[in-house]
């Protein structure tokens, strides 16, 4: 059950990691909400606008709350 939760760990890691680079990113932000929608849209996800934008505040405010 240990490997598991290292696997987590790091997987959890890497994706916090990159949305954190994403939201700090020196382009503004509808640039690359644009980056994220064209990424997800390559690998069959599509997302609306909006659910987009929900998404990334999500993420923002984890970040903020763990600050």
């Amino acid at each position: 059950m240990k490997a598991f939760h290292i696997i987590s760990a790091v997987i959890g890691g890497a994706i916090a990691g990159a949305a954190l680079g994403l939201l700090v990113a020196p382009e503004k932000g509808e640039d690359t909400r644009k980056k994220i929608a064209r990424i997800l849209r390559e690998k069959g996800i599509n997302l609306k606008r909006s659910e987009i934008e929900e998404i990334a505040d999500e993420i923002e405010d984890q970040i903020e709350k763990s600050l």
